[in-house]
């Protein structure tokens, strides 16, 4: 049930935002808690090969990043990416404190019809606890996400296809979020920065 939308990892990672016309990637560096833009690339995508987000051609999204990844010329093969859209739903929802992973992975699973209107077998689910509510310190605000899994499912194949590996698939709106959370002054131009 749970697919890790919130799952860091340590490992060197390239970002692939892919939307409805474009593909863009970057590498970055981090040294002494300072980042380094190790490169950066865009491609365009064929004519409706991405619509609202839902991938319509997969090969043509796939042949797009392999070119991209081509330009880029890098030995990373990891790869983190986002699902964004309609079918992102996020709830903020109160539990009691002091549950295991477990018991709300079973808890969420009891009471899902309730924040997600598609089947639970259709759906990928992740939470993060927050912390407690403001009211009652005997319950912990989670926040639940969820997205289609043929979204996920359709990033992790087109990075397959690239030669890339999925390693991290995010909530794109948690990630611009975190982004934004860093020091930007710190993000310095290494090489290979190519906006073509």
């Amino acid at each position: 049930m749970r697919k890790g939308f919130f799952t860091r990892k340590v490992d060197t990672l390239l970002g692939v935002d892919i939307n409805d016309t474009t593909i863009r990637m970057v590498e970055l560096g981090c040294s002494g808690g300072d980042y380094t833009i190790e490169g950066y690339v865009t491609q365009a995508l064929p004519s409706h090969a991405v619509v609202d987000g839902t991938f319509l051609d997969l090969e043509g999204v796939g042949r797009a990043l392999r070119s991209a990844l081509a330009r880029f010329s890098t030995s990373v093969r990891g790869a983190a990416a986002a699902v964004a859209g309609p079918s992102v739903i996020t709830r903020m929802v109160e539990m009691e404190a002091g549950l295991t992973d477990d018991e709300m992975t079973w808890r969420i699973q009891m009471e899902a019809d309730q924040y997600i209107p598609y089947p639970l077998d259709d759906v990928a689910i992740d939470f993060q606890v927050r912390g407690p509510t403001a009211l009652d310190p005997g319950r912990v605000e989670v926040l639940l996400a969820a997205c289609l899994k043929e979204h996920v499912e359709a990033r992790e194949a087109v990075l397959a296809l690239a030669g890339l590996v999925p390693k991290v698939v995010d909530v794109e709106a948690f990630a611009l979020a975190r982004a934004c959370g860093q020091d930007f002054a710190s993000f310095t131009p290494s090489h290979r920065v190519d906006g073509a």
